[in-house]
């Protein structure tokens, strides 16, 4: 069957009034399973909770006027947000990386659900396969009195000893066009790729394919168990060329992980660029269009990582999410000992393919919710249960969070939001789903020096995006505050990932000499977008 791809992100003015944001790393609110093979049948309106029933007023119930002057009956505000599961971190390490060269990014380059999902955020783990899904929430302060931040947190079960994982079959793009010859490119994907021939195990095969305006096998699919130093030379031989061609190098290096594919073993391939293709095709559906069988057939997935200072982070991340993939960037030596040491060699497993989750806000409670991010992972309301519509790949130990700005009516008590996640088994692409709930008195506590740190470094790092991006999140402070909080935040957690984001939002406050943000003004019901 063939597969639908999800909405991509439109223009950055419709960002402005913000939602959801799914990240990488939850707690309270309850979770219960409920049978995947019942939902379409059944007809149950939004995933894993009861229909929301209608709020009244003129905005739901009203009339308007066709064409022709006859009445026509005004459409329901929306009070169901669906998405595709996401564990991408690229456009984080991408901001770090331009502040430290004394520049902000650029409005499209900052993604908030890729901030948030760089940092843990301390939910409850599964006991089994799949995930458990948390709900919390707390209210920012006097700026937003009327307004709370609503946390959806899901995560898997962290990843088994390698030992006891399955093998992996991993086959290594590296560009070595012109522009990967600057400090910090080519060196650093050598650097990465020896770090992690050091890491793997000796049942682990790789393959290295090279690519700059044509592609190159460096080396076929070879198990590592006596082939270390093989390996470790064929990476030392690569010198940068000229031209980049992204599509020659993704098509080669599918060629490569379908013929060295091992049934049994996870099959992956890893593409090391700076993604600034100016050769061949450039276009992501084109490019993935001619890999399609690998994808289906053999369940060959994606790993981006990028590099450089001028980097195609549109490029890449439209990539790995049509690729069934994630994305990460890094800048440095240190960066790379994480994603290839600490991260990679764990999670070259799936937990969960197709992964999306749908959260039902009641409309008796609530009067609108704004949405921060993830508007190229948007899926139609519909779609939640079409399992032929395309989700998000997740490994063991990854955890998603989506961050709401919700708005309750006066007076509200009761059910808030109900929180749906459906995924695949990777084995027998059996689907279930995981569900969870949260009550108005859930999210009523104080944000600030209140909430718990992890819920705190989440509003962080989603305000600072937001910020970033010319959004109007509310009850987002000023960067000078939010650097002050990320500092606090960083001592009480010993987190350094926290010290290192307190110092990307005081170089933002430095550059933009402190510049504020206007309140948003109230703007009808539902979904704000």
């Amino acid at each position: 069957m063939e597969r639908r791809a999800r909405t991509h992100r439109g223009a950055l003015a419709l960002l402005l009034a913000g939602g959801i944001l799914i990240t990488g790393c939850g707690a309270g609110g309850t979770t219960t399973e409920t049978s995947a093979d019942r939902g379409v049948a059944e007809n149950r309106g939004p995933a894993g909770g009861r229909q929301p029933s209608a709020a009244p007023g003129p905005e739901e119930a009203g009339a308007s006027q066709a064409e022709d002057g006859t009445a026509r009956e005004s459409a329901a505000p929306d009070y169901l947000s669906t998405f595709a599961l996401d564990v991408d971190t690229a456009s984080y390490g991408y901001a770090r990386r331009t502040l430290g060269d004394g520049q902000l990014p650029t409005a499209d380059t900052v993604r908030p659900e890729e901030f948030v999902n760089s940092f843990r955020q301390g939910y409850e783990r599964p006991k089994g396969n799949g995930f458990a899904v948390s709900v919390d929430g707390a209210r920012p302060g006097a700026a937003a009195s009327d307004w709370s931040l609503v946390r959806v947190g899901l995560a898997t079960k962290a990843a088994s000893d390698t030992a006891e994982r399955p093998p992996a079959a991993l086959t290594f793009v590296i560009d070595i066009s012109g522009s990967m010859s600057e400090p910090g490119r080519l060196d650093l994907a050598k650097t990465s790729l020896g770090i992690l021939a050091d890491e793997l195990r000796d049942d682990d095969s790789v393959s290295l394919v090279t690519f700059s305006g044509e592609a190159e096998t460096r080396l076929p699919m070879t198990r590592l168990q006596g082939n270390r130093t093989k390996v470790r030379d064929a990476i030392e031989e690569m010198e940068p060329a000229d031209s980049t061609n992204v599509a020659a190098g993704i098509e080669r290096g599918y060629e490569e992980a379908v013929e060295g594919h091992r049934k049994g073993a996870t099959n992956r391939v890893v593409l090391l660029s700076d993604a600034l293709a100016n050769t061949g095709e450039t276009d992501a559906d084109a490019i993935l269009e001619r890999i399609g069988d690998a994808r289906e057939e053999y369940g060959v997935t994606l790993f981006g990582v990028g590099v450089g200072s001028d980097y195609g982070d549109a490029l890449m991340e439209q990539l790995t999410n049509k690729g069934d993939g994630n994305t990460t960037y890094i800048a440095d030596e240190t960066q790379a000992r994480k994603v290839f040491v600490d991260q990679l060699p764990a999670h070259v497993e799936l937990r969960a393919r197709d992964a999306k989750a749908q959260v039902a806000f009641d409309r008796e409670t609530v009067k609108q919710f704004r949405l921060i991010g993830y508007e190229n992972r948007k899926v139609a309301d519909d779609d939640f249960r079409d399992d032929s519509v395309d989700g998000g790949e997740v490994g063991p130990g990854h955890t998603v969070t989506a961050l709401y700005a919700v708005r309750l009516r006066e007076g509200a008590s009761g059910r808030v939001a109900t929180a749906t996640v459906r995924w695949q088994d990777p084995k027998t692409r059996k689907a279930r789903e995981e569900t969870g709930s949260v009550e108005t008195g859930a999210i009523d506590g104080k944000l600030w020096d209140g909430a718990s740190p992890r819920l705190q470094v989440t509003a962080v790092a989603a305000y600072f995006a937001d910020t970033l991006r010319g959004g109007d999140l509310p009850g987002t402070p000023a960067l000078g505050e939010l650097a002050d909080r990320a500092r606090k935040l960083a001592a009480s957690t010993e987190d350094s990932s926290v010290e290192k984001l307190a110092t990307a939002i005081e170089q933002a406050d430095r550059i933009t000499n402190g510049a504020g943000d206007e309140p948003p003004g109230d703007g009808g019901e539902g979904e704000v977008g």
